[in-house]
C-alpha cells in the first residue's frame, strides 16, 4: 500500500526506489563498518585516521538519511533494518579484532571502491527515471570519491 503519492510513474519510482533502497543498505553498512574500525585501530597514525573515520561515519549517516527520505517523498518505504542491511549489502565485510592502521586503510580502500562503483551504477540506471535522485547519487559519489583519495593517500608511499 502506498501512503505517499509520487511524483514519478510507477515505472521511474521502482527503478528510483530500487536505487535508493540499495544505496541506503550500503550507506548504513559503510556507517557500521568505519565504527568497527573506529574502534579496533592501532598504530602510530591512530588519532588521525580515527578522526577520518568519524568523519566517514557522520557524512555516510546524513546521506543515509537524505537518500531515506527522497526515497519515503517518492512513496517508497526505506528499509534501513539490521536484517536487511546484512541481506543485501554489497561492501565486503571489516575483519574482526583489532587492526594495524596501515591494513584498516586498505580495508577502507577496498570498502570504499565497491561503494563508489555502485553508486556510479545507480548514477546512470536513474538517468532517465529521475534526475533528482540522480543528482542525489552524484552529489554522493562527489563524497565518497573524497573520502576514498583521502584513505588512499594515507598508504600511498
Amino acid at each position: 500500500m502506498a501512503v505517499i503519492d509520487s511524483p514519478l510513474p510507477d515505472k521511474e519510482r521502482e527503478i528510483a526506489g530500487r536505487a535508493l533502497q540499495a544505496t541506503l543498505v550500503d550507506l548504513l553498512d559503510l556507517s557500521l563498518l568505519a565504527k568497527q574500525a573506529h574502534w579496533n585501530l592501532y598504530g602510530p597514525r591512530f588519532r588521525s585516521i580515527h578522526l577520518q573515520l568519524d568523519e566517514v561515519v557522520t557524512t555516510a549517516r546524513a546521506f543515509a538519511d537524505t537518500v531515506a527520505e527522497r526515497a519515503a517523498a517518492l512513496g517508497v518505504s526505506p528499509d534501513g533494518r539490521a536484517d536487511t542491511i546484512a541481506a543485501g549489502t554489497r561492501l565486503p565485510a571489516f575483519p574482526p579484532g583489532w587492526r594495524k592502521d596501515t591494513e584498516a586503510v586498505e580495508d577502507l580502500v577496498q570498502i570504499f571502491a565497491v561503494i563508489i562503483r555502485e553508486v556510479r551504477a545507480r548514477i546512470a540506471e536513474t538517468a532517465d527515471a529521475d534526475q533528482v535522485t540522480q543528482d542525489l547519487l552524484i552529489g554522493l559519489a562527489a563524497e565518497l570519491e573524497k573520502q576514498s583519495w583521502m584513505f588512499q593517500a594515507e598508504n600511498r608511499t
